[in-house]
């Protein structure tokens, strides 16, 4: 399958999802097309997000939505397919996000917290992490941020104005309790558009 270039001039991504046969050997799913669909969220802000794969629950349930009919989609592709049509806020509260987001040159950082455990990896470009105490880490491709629920802003630094990339994975965690507070879901005023997690 051929790369294609987005008009921001990254590589366009594909997602393979795989299953079982009837005989439980390991096939590749044909249950949602592989190729990236950017989400118009966020575009005005300087960022694009592709929903790589998300679940609803812990344990993901793999198993076919109707027990009779193995042939039948399996519960996590259905739930993916419906957050698909509806996308979720940033993250699932009882599940998993896997999110690629695209940072334009000279975005705007987004102040925000989500209540999630998050993996957040640079795949292109050098992004600075802004932590909401002034704090900042210059971040270059392959590095990981471990976010824990914490306030925080991503910022692309990419030499000669280019985009920058990262891949995201948040897993549903309960908020922190810091000074007998707890500390929920925080979306700056930058958000555009994106909707509060369930």
């Amino acid at each position: 399958m051929a790369a294609k270039t987005l008009p921001n001039g990254l590589t366009n991504i594909h997602r393979f999802i795989t299953t079982h046969d009837q005989s439980g050997k390991a096939v590749f799913s044909d249950a949602v097309a592989p190729e990236a669909k950017w989400d118009e969220i966020g575009k005005t802000s300087g960022f694009n997000f592709f929903l790589g794969y998300t679940t609803s629950n812990f344990p993901t349930s793999m198993k076919p939505s109707d027990e009779k009919d193995h042939k039948s989609e399996h519960e996590d592709i259905v739930s993916y397919k419906q957050h698909l049509e509806t996308p979720p806020g940033l993250c699932v509260s009882s599940g998993t996000v896997c999110r690629f987001v695209d940072f334009a040159p000279g975005a705007t950082p987004m102040m925000h917290r989500t209540a999630s455990l998050d993996y957040g990896v640079v795949l292109d470009g050098t992004v600075e992490c802004i932590l909401d105490s002034g704090e900042v880490r210059t971040m270059n491709k392959g590095d990981l941020c471990v976010q824990r629920a914490t306030n925080h802003a991503w910022k692309n630094v990419t030499e000669n104005g280019g985009w920058a990339r990262m891949m995201f994975v948040l897993v549903g965690a309960e908020p922190p309790v810091v000074g007998g507070n707890t500390l929920g879901e925080e979306l700056g005023a930058a958000a555009d558009g994106i909707k509060s997690s369930d």
